[in-house]
């Protein structure tokens, strides 16, 4: 049982029936959102997002995250105020700037990220708000653009954005004008206390601290009673992002020999059979930095030093055998 709100995140390890089960169970349990991924070129985000929030009365649903490149802003605004309609006050905007070498092999430019995403969330944002827009900027163009409500109310839409951040340039920019961060997963203790360090940079900025961001974190947990099996079965993840996106591994602490025999093992895309080739570099003591793995009390134990250094509710990534077995170790107190 946590004394913390926690939350669920889903990508493509299951089925969208399965997904949705899971979902509801999370919500039975007390959990107090869901987080789905548009990452990888697999499961787009906002349709599974849409089945979630249709078959739940309260949890909230959040996108962990979308990328900001691949939709106008102007239908992302109209995306999540269609989201919000079939689920009003529960539904979360995360946006992030993806990552390459994926977004250069579909054309995808990602030019002075910083840049974009500023405008893209200050768009967003005023069109949710029910605003006329008008914008010229670096990426982002709009003239007297606004969500045209026809045959239903006019208001403003109660969809809080979050930037899935994970250099420091963009935590600063994420505390200056966003409501809140995702935190990456795959990272260490050490990593998040200079992630705070950053959102108070930025948050200041802004007149306001870090406390009034909301802060959910991602959290890879790998719960079996096996222990053995439990770190395997995070091994196999830890070992994909050190090949494909060895940005987030290097901001945490992993060492560059060890991201440079992964990397000449397997880049984007990669087979299984790739990844589990490449997983013998990868050692306990990394997968162990970087993960919640093994056991019920250790995988708690191990997301409990992440609420410690400045996550509010961690978003649980369950790669064990048993989901609602890590639901049920994590279901919240009362």
């Amino acid at each position: 049982m946590s004394s913390y709100p926690v939350a669920l995140y889903l990508q493509d390890a299951h089925s969208m029936a399965e997904s949705t089960d899971f979902v509801r169970y999370a919500e039975q349990r007390g959990f107090h959102a869901v987080w789905q991924a548009d990452s990888r070129l697999v499961r787009e985000a906002t349709v599974p997002m849409a089945a979630f929030a249709a078959g739940t009365e309260r949890i909230k649903v959040g996108s962990g995250v979308l990328d900001m490149w691949t939709r106008n802003p102007a239908r992302l605004a109209a995306t999540f105020s269609t989201l919000d309609d079939l689920a009003p006050g529960r539904i979360l905007c995360g946006l992030g700037a993806w990552w390459d070498p994926l977004a250069a092999k579909v054309g995808v430019d990602r030019r002075r990220p910083l840049r974009a995403m500023r405008e893209v969330v200050t768009v967003v944002r005023a069109l949710l708000n029910d605003e006329n827009v008008t914008f010229s900027g670096d990426y982002v163009q709009l003239d007297g653009v606004e969500l045209d409500y026809v045959n239903q109310p006019r208001r403003a839409k109660d969809v809080p954005i979050y930037i899935g951040a994970t250099g420091m340039k963009m935590m600063e920019l994420t505390g200056e004008i966003a409501d809140g961060v995702v935190l990456n997963y795959l990272v260490s203790a050490d990593y998040n206390r200079r992630a705070m360090d950053a959102l108070a940079e930025g948050a200041a900025r802004a007149g306001r601290t870090v406390d009034d961001l909301d802060r959910p974190q991602l959290v890879v947990c790998s719960l079996a009673e096996d222990r053995a099996e439990a770190l395997d079965a995070a091994r196999l993840l830890v070992t994909q992002y050190l090949g494909q996106q060895p940005h987030i591994m290097a901001a945490s602490g992993v060492p560059e020999s060890l991201l440079e025999e992964v990397n000449a093992q397997l880049t984007w895309p990669a087979t299984m059979e790739e990844i589990e080739a490449a997983s013998h570099s990868v050692p306990d003591e990394v997968v162990q930095m970087l993960c919640a793995a093994g056991t019920a009390e250790e995988c708690r134990e191990q997301v409990d030093e992440y609420v410690a250094n400045g996550a509010t509710c961690p978003i649980l990534y369950p790669l064990g055998p048993d989901v609602r077995a890590m639901i049920d170790a994590f279901a919240p107190a009362g």
